[in-house]
């Protein structure tokens, strides 16, 4: 029977069994959709993926990413996660991996640099492959139905909730602060209620809810939410935090900024995260999104296909 190696990591995290897991199938030659659809699912992880040979040598791989319930175009912690296990190989196909990396994906192409102490990786960051886009605005008491909360708790003082995405779409919503971010808990059915369609062409509701304060804004506390995609809490989501690191700093009257952010997630399950978000702006237009982060490795093994 023939088998795939895979590789696991924990994302964003220097601590093993913290962090958002993530599953690397190294070489996904051979594999059907419906078995990268499958492998997902047994895994039971947000998300999987599966690296194949570049269709433009110039590139260094293709990279198709999976959830539970789809294949999506891009993600940020599966992209760092992918660059690390692959940087810590060595090879790819017969080629030497540097540490500049370029991924195919449905989005568009990735660009991921690594960090180094010698032949060991420490991080990873990647390039957002599309610019910000916003969408539809969700009415506050939507938001707060979903996540069993007073809709009191959901803030407008910077903006409405709304859809956005540097590559994948997340509806972005600032919370009152910490203890409406800890109490919040996902009701399936008011997400069910609650979506609709997003720019990648799905119908979907996934939603990142935040903290900040006025004396530390770019220090922000999250969680991430998509029972819909059979993730009822993610412990760190490097699309969400780049779409709204992105749209934040566009918010701002400075036209030209460049911005730092730090967004920890995962503390109320237990698997605290750190996303770093670098965020550039030229004359009042978002031009540069990187997410970066670290990883700790965990597991080796095969799978029978």
């Amino acid at each position: 029977m023939p088998t795939a190696d895979f590789t696991t990591v924990d994302v964003f995290t220097t601590t093993r069994f913290e962090g958002n897991p993530l599953a690397v199938m190294t070489d996904a030659r051979g594999l059907t959709d419906a078995d990268m659809q499958n492998i997902a699912v047994e895994f039971g992880y947000s998300e999987v993926t599966f690296v194949l040979p570049p269709y433009d040598p110039d590139n260094t791989a293709r990279v198709r990413i999976f959830t539970p319930t789809m294949e999506v175009p891009f993600a940020g912690h599966p992209n760092v996660g992918t660059a690390y296990v692959l940087g810590e190989r060595g090879e790819l196909f017969g080629r030497p991996v540097g540490n500049v990396m370029r991924f195919e994906e449905k989005a568009g192409i990735v660009t991921v640099e690594l960090k180094r102490d010698g032949n060991r990786v420490l991080s990873a960051a990647i390039r957002a492959p599309k610019q910000l886009v916003t969408g539809r605005t969700v009415p506050e008491d939507t938001v707060a139905r979903c996540i069993s909360i007073d809709s009191a708790m959901v803030s407008a003082r910077v903006h409405r909730p709304l859809l956005a995405s540097v590559g994948l779409s997340f509806v972005v919503a600032e919370l009152a602060d910490l203890e409406a971010l800890a109490s919040a808990r996902p009701n399936l059915a008011h997400f069910q209620d609650a979506a609709g369609p997003t720019p990648e062409g799905n119908h979907d509701f996934s939603l990142f809810v935040y903290v900040r304060t006025p004396e530390a804004p770019w220090t922000i506390r999250a969680r991430m939410f998509a029972p819909l995609d059979n993730v009822p809490e993610d412990p760190a989501t490097g699309s969400a935090s780049a779409a709204l690191g992105a749209y934040l700093v566009s918010l701002e009257p400075e036209p030209d900024m460049n911005v730092a952010l730090t967004i920890e997630q995962g503390v109320e399950m237990g698997r605290r995260s750190l996303i770093g978000i670098d965020v550039v702006k030229k004359d009042g237009i978002v031009t540069d999104v990187t997410i970066s982060g670290a990883c700790a490795p965990v597991m080796r093994g095969k799978i029978d296909c």
